[in-house]
């Protein structure tokens, strides 16, 4: 309707352009000499005024005093107004296409709506008024109060560093602990760094987020910032934010405003989408189908789109999604699917990035079965805690359907926190902590283990138990435990470096734990040492020693470790968080080192980050 008046007007404003220059200088159709006036004759001049023998009187001058009115009042006449050239009309602006070429009313009809409102200088500047707009300082979703870190934290360190460090970071990380710390950090409400942009700096932070399997928060930090702020770079981030959480409807606010803003297939897509729900839906489908036949965009990526856009409720032809010359899943790929309830194949979801296989159980249409078996990777992870954990298993045992093992692991959690005897409790706890990943069972098990009494009679469980405890922060619960493990035993050497308030460790114990050691190359030891010399409960020259006959050293330096520790020199935690998350990434411990555990945890010590630093050891010592 609105494109068609448009049309309209612009076809009436040529048609009165064209109609204006033929009457301009109209021409006589008559033979010469007919149709012409007669000339009018020359007036007669006017007589001369005769000289007046009387000498010409003053005007009466006024009276100061006000006098009656007259009885009779003679015309006052005003004087007409100068006559004012009006100004010129303004001159209708015609857009043109490139070249200067005028469009025709067929190009026009074919254009979508953005480039039509491109051309016509129609596309809004922005979505909310100027004096409602947000300042783009403090960008972020976790206030100081909340936990985050202070608005400044960042705000004077060189941009270079920083962006080094978010650039840095891959993901994913090994340390459940670390990812948390460096979620938060991420998610915090700061100003930009010295020098950098803060639009760039709130994309870096999210593109880091969507990395590490966290969309949800991507998409929260993103919608921060105002539509009419947006930078490319933003945009990209925040359509895959959007996709990894199955919000795609969320990123059309920002098309509205910045429709043009990129190119590349998925934000083509994603605004034929948002022009197809907005209304335009034979629009939407004519240029989806264009891009299905020459266009960069894969094939299944175009018809996800369009079906997609045919749920806008008018579309009048099915689409067919067929998985088999597909090799690979991407955020818009499983983001579609999910929200459009097609089943994708399991091939492809193992074969898929960690990150992708996580961000499943932010989907709210994945089916409960996917998100249960996408849990475990993200619990383990530090995606999900352990109380959205737990709540995503009780929809099981909820679910009628669920059968099999999923079924068992449901009633088995039921009974580790319900089940009449401690005994029963531990014994359902010990199934759930069997499986591919033992961690996700301790971390599912938190707060079962720290409703359990202390008993003497599960020593045996007790460094899973306190494990389990120790993965939710439950520290003061897994402290009294200590009375009933022997020391130089993993549940000793658990509580030795994550309990708080601890002032030292006895070397007879730690060398029995390092003799015992059965881990691969001994990394439990290693850890054990590391951890404790950064937090300052080994003295590191004993640490130094005890590395030494190990095969490792706590003194070689690199650049990452003198930046790191430079950074807690300076009392500096949200950089310092920054560059333990660039120390900490990979897909599991073996690719940590003793060296980068102690820089680690020595410099979130010195800079009030004590309790995460205590926590990471601990994982890394349970995990190794």
């Amino acid at each position: 309707m609105r494109r068609g008046t448009w049309i309209a007007l612009l076809s009436g404003a040529a048609l009165a352009v064209s109609s204006g220059l033929a009457m301009a200088a109209p021409e006589s159709l008559l033979p010469p000499g007919f149709g012409q006036p007669a000339p009018a004759p020359a007036p007669s001049p006017a007589p001369a005024p005769a000289p007046s023998a009387r000498p010409a009187q003053p005007a009466p001058r006024p009276s100061p005093r006000a006098s009656a009115p007259s009885p009779t009042s003679s015309a006052v006449v005003q004087p007409l107004p100068r006559a004012v050239t009006p100004p010129p009309p303004a001159a209708i602006g015609i857009p043109t296409l490139a070249g200067g070429r005028l469009p025709s009313v067929r190009e026009l009809e074919r254009m979508s709506d953005a480039e039509f409102d491109a051309l016509f200088g129609l596309a809004p500047q922005y979505d909310i008024p100027p004096g409602a707009r947000r300042a783009l300082r403090q960008v972020g979703v976790i206030d100081q109060a909340e936990g985050g870190f202070g608005p400044g934290a960042l705000s004077r360190q060189p941009a270079a560093l920083v962006r080094a460090a978010l650039i840095g970071t891959q993901g994913p990380l090994v340390s459940r602990w670390g990812h948390i710390l460096l979620r938060r950090t991420l998610a915090s409400r700061m100003d930009a760094p010295l020098g950098m942009d803060p639009v760039a700096f709130a994309a870096l932070r999210a593109d880091l987020l969507n990395r590490l399997g966290e969309p949800a928060a991507a998409r929260a930090l993103v919608q921060d910032i105002e539509s009419a702020a947006y930078s490319p770079g933003l945009g990209a981030v925040a359509l895959t934010a959007y996709l990894g959480t199955g919000d795609i409807l969320g990123i059309c606010p920002v098309m509205g405003v910045h429709g043009t803003l990129r190119d590349d297939a998925p934000w083509l897509m994603a605004r034929h989408i948002c022009d197809a729900h907005a209304g335009e839906t034979q629009d939407a489908d004519r240029a989806l189908r264009r891009m299905l036949n020459g266009s960069d965009a894969r094939p299944i990526d175009v018809r996800l789109a369009q079906r997609y856009a045919g749920s806008a409720g008018a579309g009048r032809r099915s689409v067919t999604i067929e998985w088999d010359n597909v090799d690979a899943l991407d955020p818009w790929r499983l983001g579609l699917a999910r929200t459009l309830g097609i089943e994708v194949p399991d091939a492809l979801l193992s074969g898929a990035p960690a990150r992708l296989r996580m961000a499943d159980v932010h989907i709210p249409a994945t089916p409960l079965a996917a998100r249960i078996a996408a849990a475990d990777g993200a619990g383990a992870a530090g995606v999900l805690s352990s109380s959205a954990m737990v709540d995503l298993w009780s929809q099981a045992f909820d679910e009628p359907a669920m059968e099999g093992a999923p079924r068992d692991r449901a009633q088995a959690l039921r009974l580790a926190y319900v089940a009449r005897q401690p005994s029963d409790r531990v014994a359902a706890m010990r199934q759930l902590w069997t499986g591919s990943d033992p961690y996700a069972g301790q971390v599912l098990t938190a707060y079962a283990a720290a409703r359990l009494p202390v008993l003497a009679t599960a020593v045996d469980e007790a460094p899973q138990l306190i494990g389990a405890m120790l993965s939710a922060g439950l520290d003061r619960n897994a402290a009294r435990w200590a009375e009933v493990v022997p020391e130089g035993s993993l549940g000793w050497a658990l509580l030795a470096v994550g309990t708080p308030g601890a002032s030292g460790v006895d070397e007879g114990a730690l060398d029995d734990f390092i003799g015992d050691d059965g881990s691969s190359e001994g990394r439990k030891g290693r850890f054990l040492v590391a951890g404790l010399a950064g937090l300052g409960r080994l003295d590191e020259g004993t640490a130094q020693g005890l590395l030494s006959d190990m095969g490792t050293s706590l003194r070689l330096e690199g650049a990452w470790s003198r930046r790191i520790d430079a950074a807690a020199q300076y009392r500096n935690a949200a950089l310092v968080a920054l560059l333990a998350g660039v120390g900490m990434q990979g897909d599991g411990w073996d690719r940590m080192t003793a060296r980068q555990l102690f820089h680690i945890v020595r410099a979130l010590s010195q800079v009030g980050l004590e309790p995460e630093a205590r926590m990471i050891a601990a994982e890394a010592v349970a995990r190794a």
